[in-house]
């Protein structure tokens, strides 16, 4: 079933400027665009034309279109790069939908239970009476929770660290060469710890940002228009993560329109800031070979239902909270062995906890 539909998309490209879909014209075909840059733009309140959204790679749009009554398009999609889409048209949909049981089964079942109507956090919408007088049916509700939540399991990241015993018995005045030595391989663990939890594809905040809280850059480099985007996708933002090369792109931004960011404190440090929010360098987060990254903003702690850090303490030989050292022996080398371990992972309580700017493009 998943082959026939894919065997009828059909692959377009687009130029600059070129409409992909026209307001007015018939709504019969879902479109993804698969690599590019597009903008949904519609009419504003007094007739102007107003930008809606930015679609760019592994997006679509029109799976509405599908089935349903027919209708016409109620915005016009224009390709602000090139763009190439594949499309499928309606009568294609319906061609393997007749050829289908399980995924006649399947529509049939979405249309017969619409979704329950949801807030901003994605949960079930609580419903209320409000300004009412006299003695009205009140309105009934219930608060939703997840039948099965999703288990994490700690991380982990290892190390064996050897130093022979002469080094240890005769270099350990005036500087202790087994704790130097200790501290440089327990950095090695703590860098590893901070790009997996970012990068890290079952828990990292790269991958598990929510789909909703993925926005795109509205013209490639990052600018005051995009971080405010970003920002105003949660309530209570409390750090954004760039990467060094993303802050500088951003500070050539500012300048070019004549603003300057504020700078806050962090930690007793001062570091650069936006609508008071610390813009904090994080080098874990990807640069691509096109020079493209992302910018991550997020709310923190468990109390703000915001992303909390996952670590054991109470280990067995624990070195630091999390992190164990344990001796393994000496071989008949005479070299020491130590076991360095630590574990970890991040949580993303709500889905409006991290949200992502993608397609940040450096070098513009």
């Amino acid at each position: 079933m998943v082959a026939a539909l894919a065997d009828r998309f059909q692959q377009q490209v687009y130029e600059p400027g070129d409409p992909i879909v026209q307001s007015g014209q018939p709504a019969d075909r879902v479109v993804l665009v698969a690599h590019g840059k597009a903008t949904k733009v519609g009419v504003g309140e007094y007739g102007d034309e107003t930008v809606l959204d930015t679609i760019a790679d592994g997006e679509y749009f029109g799976d509405h279109c599908l089935v349903g009554d027919t209708h016409d398009w109620d915005y016009t999609v224009r390709a602000r790069t090139r763009v190439t889409v594949l499309t499928l048209p309606r009568n294609a949909f319906e061609a393997v939908t007749d050829q289908s049981d399980t995924l006649r089964a399947h529509v049939e079942r979405v249309l017969a239970n619409p979704k329950r109507a949801s807030n901003t956090k994605g949960e079930a919408e609580i419903q209320l009476t409000s300004g009412h007088t006299g003695e009205i049916a009140l309105a009934n509700t219930f608060v939703d929770y997840e039948l099965r939540p999703r288990e994490y399991e700690l991380s982990l990241a290892q190390t064996v660290l050897r130093i022979h015993t002469r080094v240890a018995d005769l270099y350990n005045n005036p500087m202790n060469q087994v704790d130097q030595q200790l501290r440089l391989t327990i950095e090695a663990l703590r860098e590893r710890q901070e790009h997996d939890m970012v990068n890290n594809p079952n828990f990292g905040l790269l991958h598990n940002a929510d789909l909703k809280q993925r926005i795109h850059t509205q013209s490639g480099p990052p600018t005051p228009e995009d971080m405010d985007e970003l920002i105003s996708r949660r309530r209570k933002t409390q750090f954004i993560l760039a990467h060094p090369r993303a802050i500088a792109a951003f500070g050539q931004e500012c300048s070019k329109r004549g603003i300057y960011p504020d700078t806050t404190e962090v930690d007793g440090k001062r570091a650069q800031a936006w609508r008071n929010i610390p813009v904090l360098p994080c080098d874990k987060i990807p640069v691509s070979e096109t020079g493209q990254t992302s910018i991550i903003a997020m709310r923190t702690g468990e109390k703000n239902q915001g992303v909390i850090g996952l670590q054991h303490t109470g280990l067995a030989d624990e070195y630091e909270p999390g992190l164990n050292v344990r001796f393994m022996g000496i071989n008949d080398k005479a070299v020491m062995s130590y076991l360095v371990s630590t574990y970890y992972s991040v949580a993303i309580l709500v889905p409006d906890a991290v949200g992502v700017l993608e397609n940040v493009e450096l070098g513009r």
